[in-house]
């Protein structure tokens, strides 16, 4: 039997948050590239947001948004820039966070901070490495 030590689910190492820079099209005064901040994004924020993309349909039926899903996923995670900044959504002629998502970024954009907001919370440690056995 191994030594178990109810400290360490206590105490967890905290999960910091990372800034990452997604593409070179934001860049500061100086030319250089602005980076996004985000956090990483708990259990039960994602089961919310799951719930919140759950929609019944006319036949009583559900049905799952997964795009809308890892949209919400992804804004969660954003602290900067501030996506409820009203000046920012109008820049872009949105009204809301996840319409500014999806006018702001890119395509390839959108994709890779998806993989960093997904990293930074777990979501692809499994994935990854079963991926990485599958092609070996």
């Amino acid at each position: 039997m191994t030594n178990k030590s109810l400290a360490a689910f206590l105490q967890p190492k905290q999960v910091q948050n990372k800034e990452v820079v997604i593409s070179d099209r934001f860049l500061d005064e100086d030319g250089k590239p602005v980076p996004f901040e985000i956090r990483p994004i708990l259990t039960d924020e994602a089961q919310t947001l799951m719930k919140q993309n759950m929609k019944t349909q006319k036949d009583g039926t559900q049905e799952f948004d997964n795009a809308g899903y890892q949209a919400d996923l992804i804004i969660a995670a954003i602290v900067f820039p501030d996506f409820k900044n009203a000046e920012l959504q109008q820049s872009y002629g949105v009204l809301g966070e996840r319409e500014l998502l999806m006018r702001m970024l890119l395509i390839g954009e959108y994709t890779n901070l998806r993989n960093k907001v997904f990293a930074l919370s777990g979501i692809y440690d499994d994935l990854n490495a079963k991926i990485e056995e599958a092609k070996n």
